[in-house]
Parts: structure tokens; C-alpha cells; sequence
């Protein structure tokens, strides 16, 4: 594992390249969090790995023990600007003196509208955009879903195996990546019908025979169980997110785009995980040249804050005073940070990850081709999927690298996710990939 001499200054933090562990882990100070944690918290949260930050710094993590690591998960794809960028930390600060909350829902916050102009500027949805700010991605999803069902008056919303939309009860509903997430709370919505993305059931294995041999919407869905006129919206991330990060098969959205508009309905990208420049652009359906009536978004949006959005064409905001809300939706701090995000995601950072994660990507596919415990790599910019050959030994290969002092998430059944902060130097990422290929090695001589 690499060295290199010891990074002490909190503003210095972000120029390190390599992990420095101190202690084991988890070290001291981390076991009393967990200990304190397991007797306190709802024992739902899910956790990777005995990680228990303290403070961060770009693409730096140090836990309490003062373990430093590279952060290559930054927060579930959330941390896009880095840890405590200081452009954004100035304007939350900024923000905090004046005003901490009001709520938009009854009154004008003029931070709320500025964030609205922002994203009907940087949104392509077929005309101009209104929008709608939430606390989170998936109140965004719960949004679109009420929209889409009023405006079309149509009740049926079709969503597709192995994508993630969110925990709460729509989100959920159209959630399919994993059954634990359905388990034991039905009836869910009703009205959700199921697809294979890309029409393939098991996406993630592009020359799987289960593939369907056509358009499975058209030939399954309209054919067997509601007509198109009954369906309000189509829900899809661009790329699958929890689910593997998985790319579409070429053209795939393309043909979706054409049924949605040849049929009225509503077409939504879930963009919560690979928007905010995560691919290299500002929106991954850009890549494909989709512009959607509906774009989700949250995660990065605001560097870490709570903030999600609901972006639809104006002509679609055809809902009335009242009928939907929030208290804390659109709340001035997280305002704030966004729009210091938006301005670095344009400026500089989409650029970057679109640079970095290109090298990156180059970079795994040439560690695949000299270990053959991996199976495929794919990815945009720096939305990076690496499969296994089942889900043990992602997980071994993700807590591996863990111990080595790189933080990777699981991802879909069998694959590690890398999504590092979209600051994310080119010296890092050569680092990450050189712990990476160890931790690779470590789980195949232990198989």
C-alpha cells in the first residue's frame, strides 16, 4: 500500500494521494460509535463496512481513530463537489447568517426561485421547466409519480427490474432491484407494472439467453395486460444505479422516447444517481441525445445537503395551489449549495469526470484483463460498475479494499460500484487503482 508523509491540516486534507491507517480497523474510537450506535439507531440502516467518518476533505475521508482513506463511494454518489468544498461551505455559511428556514411551501424564498431558474437553464425537457424542490431523491420520485397520474389522468406507471427509485411507499413500488426492499410492506401502490431494462432480465450479463428478442413494452405490457393509454409515465434511470450500474443496450432510450411520445406518456428519467455530472455531462440521457418530459434529480445536487428536484416542462405543471408541498423541501442552506454546484459542475467538474473517469475506466479494464476474477467493466465519466462473478465475492473484493484504505460500495447482485467525487485527481485515481488491484488479488488467492 502507498505512503506517503503525513497530512495533518484540516485544509490541507484534500491534497493527499494515498490511505494512511494508524490503527486496525475499526480503530478504538470507531468501535464506542458502533457500540453506542447498535444500541441507539434503527437497526434498518444498512452499513458496508465499519467505516465512521470524521471529517473529509475532496475525495479524503479520516475517521474518528484518524484513518485516512480515499473516498471512491463519495457518500452514495452524493458527495459531488468533494467533502466540504470551500466554495460551498462559504455560501452555506453565508446562507446560515441570514436566514437557516423558512418554508417555501406557504411563502417566496428568493434562493427557492433561483434554484428553479437554474435548473429550467441546465434541464433539457423539450421546452421550458418548472420545478419542484424536495428534501430528497426519492420524495422527487413520489413527485413524479402524483404529476404524471394528474396530468395524464391515467393511473398505470411502468418501471424495470433491477432499478432503484427510493424507500418511501411510490418509490418503492417502483423499485425492483431487490426484494428486501419490498419484503413484508404490501400492498404497495398499485398501478406499477415491471420491465426488463433493456429488455434484458438479467442486464448486467449482456449475452445472457434470457434476453427478450424484442420490444418486451410493446409486445408484453400492451399486449397482455393495459393498453397505452392507460399508462401515465414511464420511470427509468439512465443508467442503472443501485442495480449495477448498468448501461442501456444503444439506442435503447432512444426507442422509449419514440413509444412515449407515439403513445402520450409520460417519459421520467431518474437521474437522482447519474446526473449532476457524474457521467462527464451535466445529465446522462445527454450522452444518448433523450431529452425526457420529467427529470429526477438529487444526491449531488447540493454537495451533500438534502435536496432533491422534480424538473418538468412547463406544460406539464398543470397541478393547482395545495395539492402538493413540503416544509423543508427547497430549504434555503441546501439552496444555496446547489447553486454553488451547479456552478462548478458546469465549469469545471463534469469536464473532470469526464477526463478522470475515462482514465479510470481505461485503467480497470486493463486490471480485468490481468485478473480474471473479474468479469466486466463498465461505466461513464465517473459512474463506474466492476462485475464479479457472484455476490461473496464483491463483497470480499469491496471490504478488501476497504481494509487496504479505498471505500467502494456493492452494487446490483455481483458488481463493486466507483464513484468518487467528481473533484477526483488523476494521482488518486492511479492510487486507487493500484489498491484496487490488490484487494483483487487478495479475494482470488483466498478462493
Amino acid at each position: 500500500m502507498a505512503v506517503e508523509q503525513e497530512v495533518t491540516a484540516p485544509e490541507n486534507l484534500a491534497l493527499a494521494q494515498a490511505p494512511r491507517l494508524v490503527t486496525e480497523l475499526p480503530g478504538p474510537l470507531a468501535r464506542g460509535v458502533m457500540e453506542r450506535d447498535a444500541r441507539w439507531t434503527s437497526p434498518s440502516l444498512p452499513r458496508a463496512y465499519p467505516l465512521v467518518p470524521r471529517r473529509g476533505a475532496g475525495s479524503v475521508l479520516e475517521d474518528v481513530d484518524g484513518n485516512r482513506f480515499l473516498d471512491f463511494n463519495a457518500g452514495i454518489a452524493v458527495c459531488s463537489t468533494g467533502h466540504s468544498h470551500p466554495r460551498v461551505v462559504e455560501a452555506v455559511q453565508r446562507q446560515a447568517e441570514d436566514l437557516l428556514h423558512y418554508s417555501g411551501t406557504d411563502f417566496y424564498l428568493p434562493i427557492y426561485s433561483q434554484v428553479c431558474e437554474a435548473l429550467d437553464r441546465i434541464t433539457p425537457v423539450g421546452g421550458p421547466a418548472r420545478s419542484f424542490l424536495t428534501n430528497s431523491g426519492t420524495e422527487a420520485v413520489e413527485a413524479a409519480i402524483k404529476l404524471a397520474r394528474h396530468n395524464t389522468g391515467r393511473q398505470y406507471v411502468i418501471g424495470f427490474f433491477g432499478a432503484f427509485h427510493g424507500r418511501s411507499y411510490g418509490s418503492v413500488s417502483l423499485t425492483a432491484s431487490k426484494s428486501l426492499y419490498r419484503a413484508t410492506f404490501g400492498p404497495l401502490l398499485p398501478g406499477i407494472i415491471h420491465a426488463p431494462f433493456g429488455n434484458r432480465f438479467r442486464p448486467n450479463k449482456p449475452a445472457s439467453p434470457e434476453a427478450f428478442d424484442g420490444d418486451y413494452i410493446s409486445e408484453v405490457v400492451f399486449k397482455r395486460l393495459v393498453r397505452p393509454d392507460e399508462v401515465a409515465a414511464i420511470v427509468v434511470e439512465p443508467i442503472l444505479g443501485e442495480g449495477g450500474y448498468v448501461l442501456p443496450p444503444e439506442g435503447w432510450l432512444r426507442q422509449l422516447r419514440e413509444l412515449c411520445t407515439r403513445h402520450g406518456i409520460l417519459l421520467v428519467a431518474d437521474e437522482v444517481q447519474s446526473g449532476m455530472g457524474r457521467t462527464g455531462r451535466t445529465w446522462a440521457m445527454e450522452h444518448w441525445g433523450v431529452e425526457p418530459d420529467i427529470v429526477l434529480a438529487g444526491k449531488g445536487i447540493a454537495s451533500g445537503l438534502p435536496l432533491g428536484a422534480m424538473i418538468a416542462r412547463e406544460d406539464l405543471m398543470t397541478w393547482t395551489t395545495g395539492m402538493h408541498g413540503s416544509t423543508y423541501g427547497g430549504n434555503p442552506l441546501s439552496c444555496a449549495a446547489a447553486l454553488v454546484t451547479f456552478e462548478l459542475i458546469e465549469s469545471e467538474l463534469a469536464g473532470n469526470a469526464a477526463k478522470v473517469g475515462s482514465a479510470l475506466l481505461d485503467g480497470l479494464q486493463a486490471l480485468a484483463a490481468r485478473h480474471p476474477i473479474i468479469e466486466d467493466v463498465r461505466g461513464l465519466g465517473l459512474m463506474i460498475g466492476v462485475e464479479f462473478p457472484d455476490h461473496d465475492v464483491a463483497d470480499a473484493v469491496e471490504k478488501a479494499s476497504f481494509r487496504r484504505g479505498l471505500l467502494v460500495l456493492g452494487a446490483g447482485d455481483s458488481a463493486v460500484r466507483m464513484s468518487p467525487p467528481l473533484v477526483v485527481r488523476p494521482d488518486q485515481a492511479e492510487t486507487a487503482l493500484g489498491i484496487f488491484e490488490g484487494a483483487c488479488a487478495e479475494v482470488a488467492a483466498a478462493r
